[in-house]
């Protein structure tokens, strides 16, 4: 990490009166947790269960069940990096009026960030919900159901089907989440993207939005995305590292 990179960070986020986070896997990955489409990401290595094939048939219900409780994406059961907890200090002191994310991995929530700022666009591994009256469920109490007794969870309220609480291919998006993402985006007046390749949509459309209602734009992650040429700053440099060193400029 240059010295110059956090500086230039630091003085965006010290200028900026409200800020909205924006995340994607590259801020995770410093966790350990796998990103979905580099090779060795977790497509690469397992075929993602469409919604439908879900719903429909039984052996995926069963596949995707296996998948939770064997822990082979590896979207859980980590702890949250210096990214995260850097991310956690800019919403404490009020810069940040929420972190808008497409990562399912809670580890925004565990690094403290309030439950209420933050807005999964993708949903969350940790928990499952029934798809017919959207009760929670614990994956924990879900835990014996399938492996013990080899049954598929159903809703203990209304016994229909139950689904970890992530989006898939072909589910709908979210309403609530992408409507408060839109309006945090449209409140912003510094838009700040971690760890995305901005090629998801319509989550990639959020940053443009922002950008073209007048909020700055500035992209760190790895690698290039399509948004760099009309970023006001771009950094490919460690989010952990970099963003805790700009942090300096607004503690």
């Amino acid at each position: 990490m240059s010295r110059p990179a956090a500086d230039e960070l630091g003085e965006e986020l010290r200028r900026a009166s409200r800020i909205v986070v924006f995340t994607g896997a590259g801020v995770s990955t410093e966790s350990g947790i796998p990103d979905f489409r580099s090779p060795g990401g977790v497509w690469s290595r397992m075929k993602p269960i469409y919604f439908q094939e879900f719903v429909g048939s039984e052996a995926k219900r069963r596949e995707a069940w296996t998948r939770v409780f064997s822990g082979a994406a590896g979207w859980v059961g980590k702890e949250p990096n210096a990214g995260h907890h850097a991310i956690a200090r800019l919403v404490a002191s009020g810069k940040a009026s929420a972190v808008i994310t497409q990562n399912v991995d809670n580890l925004h929530q565990a690094s403290g960030v309030p439950e209420g700022q933050v807005i999964e666009l993708h949903g969350n591994a940790s928990y499952a919900t029934c798809l017919s009256c959207g009760l929670r469920h614990e994956l924990e109490q879900l835990r014996p159901v399938f492996i013990d007794c080899g049954e598929i969870p159903v809703c203990v309220a209304c016994g229909e089907l139950v689904k970890t609480a992530t989006i898939s291919f072909g589910q709908q998006m979210p309403e609530g989440p992408m409507v408060r993402a839109e309006e945090e985006t449209r409140r912003c007046d510094l838009f700040l993207v971690l760890g995305s390749s901005l090629v998801v949509t319509p989550a990639a459309h959020f940053p443009a939005k922002a950008k073209q209602n007048g909020a700055r734009l500035v992209i760190l992650n790895r690698d290039e995305t399509p948004l760099d040429d009309v970023a006001n700053l771009v950094l490919n440099a460690e989010i952990g590292v970099t963003l805790s060193a700009a942090m300096r400029a607004v503690n």
